[in-house]
């Protein structure tokens, strides 16, 4: 096919890209700070290990429970509004912790910042499966997705200067506002490609190249989408995976702190290492599979290889309880985290690889609600564990396999032909 039409539409689809890169970074800027904080809030509520546990439960139940509905919605009111709803509400959820005065107040605040946030990956990646054709859609959705680790990333920085210059409770404040800004440019520029007046055929067959309009999954009720295997599969791998990335995200911080004193000055120097490995895996993961499925191997094969290959890169953080080097600590949860950021990029984009475009939220939002689920029972496992033992050996050596058990799962549901 001319590439004519992807350098017409180019400049708006990555405009796009852009504006869910941001929204994704806004997201976990609001999700992170809590982390970055722990050590203060333990100590204004005399809060036990046990207790953070409950709050970070508090907001993956939430999650959980809203990626069930955001699906749904999203499939049936559309990208453009839904998204700037989310947005909104998980904002005001933000701003929300600086009046919490206990942990009940946290738990509270936490959940209807999970409700919000849980619409973010549903509408990113309709949004993409909208934009772009599938050969395409992994980059796409590395790139979007890197704003992730761009929040956890710029999270530390912003969180250390305002709390030492104001107080914490600034800090949820003003990340806080963030998404209104973003909200009024998502509402101002995004459109449908079939409502967009400068698209013509040829772009439009670009965009849905490769797409298979007689897919066999011709609703998205739940109990249409238990009919297909490849459910199963994506959900189990959701499950067994996502965990591993809260678990960085809330624990990290502690972690370095308990076991090798790292305050919150200090803390800045290692996450951003960590997020920036992390931010270069998910593109990374998604050309991965993009350039075998170019070079004529199957959707399947190809995000199987690409995920097999990042799975093996997380095994080694079953030795990190055991080291006495800060450095090279940090260096192997930045290459868990670079895997499993690629490993997202392709199990996120295997939902718009099975599944038809009016499907996709429901998908998604299912297979979230399973992965966070699993979140929540991590949470409360490890907050009993940090309290009964005081180590992360037990924590980091179930993450270790837990990618490799996702991918198993993957490659007992999904399809195996090699080639196209």
């Amino acid at each position: 096919m001319s590439i004519i039409p992807a350098v017409k539409i180019g400049n708006y689809r990555w405009r796009v890209v852009a504006l869910l890169f941001f929204a994704t970074t806004i997201n976990y800027i609001d999700r992170q700070i809590l982390g970055m904080l722990k050590p203060f809030i333990e100590n204004d509520f005399a809060m036990s290990e046990a207790g953070y546990g409950y709050i970070v439960s508090a907001f993956q139940a939430a999650y959980a429970i809203g990626l069930l509905m955001s699906g749904r919605l999203i499939d049936k009111f559309g990208t453009r509004i839904s998204y700037a709803l989310a947005v909104v509400v998980w904002s005001l959820a933000g701003c929300f912790h600086a009046a919490a005065r206990s942990a009940f107040g946290f738990g509270i605040a936490r959940f209807f910042l999970g409700i919000g946030e849980s619409a973010n990956f549903p509408a990113a990646i309709k949004a993409t499966a909208e934009w772009f054709p599938k050969k395409e859609r992994a980059l796409a959705t590395g790139i979007f997705n890197a704003g992730s680790n761009m929040g956890a990333l710029i999270a530390p920085v912003i969180v250390s200067v305002i709390t030492i210059k104001f107080g914490w409770r600034w800090a949820f404040i003003i990340t806080g506002l963030f998404g209104f800004v973003w909200v009024l440019l998502w509402l101002l520029f995004y459109k449908l490609p079939t409502l967009s007046p400068k698209l013509g055929k040829s772009e439009l067959d670009y965009i849905t190249d490769g797409e298979q309009e007689d897919s066999n999954i011709c609703g998205s009720s739940w109990k249409t989408l238990f009919k297909q295997r490849s459910t199963i599969g994506i959900c189990a791998a959701r499950f067994f995976s996502d965990w591993v990335w809260w678990f960085f995200l809330f624990w990290t911080p502690d972690f370095l702190n308990k076991m090798y004193n790292v305050d919150i000055k200090q803390m800045v120097l290692p996450l951003i290492i960590i997020y920036l490995l992390a931010s270069v895996g998910g593109i990374v993961g998604g050309t991965i599979s993009s350039t075998l499925i170019k070079r004529g191997f199957s959707l399947s094969f190809s995000r199987k290889a690409a995920m097999l290959i990042l799975a093996v890169c997380v095994m080694p953080i079953i030795i990190i309880p055991g080291l006495s080097s800060l450095w090279l600590s940090v260096g192997l949860i930045g290459l868990a985290a670079f895997a499993h950021q690629g490993w997202a990029s392709n199990v996120f984009t295997l939902v718009s690889d099975f599944y038809p475009k009016n499907s996709i939220g429901s998908m998604t939002g299912l297979a979230g609600f399973v992965g966070s689920v699993g979140g929540i029972l991590a949470a409360i496992f490890i907050g009993q564990v940090l309290d009964l033992t005081g180590s992360y050996f037990l924590i980091f050596a179930v993450a270790s396999m837990a990618y490799l058990l996702a991918w198993t799962m993957l490659q007992l549901t999904l399809p195996n032909n090699k080639y196209k």
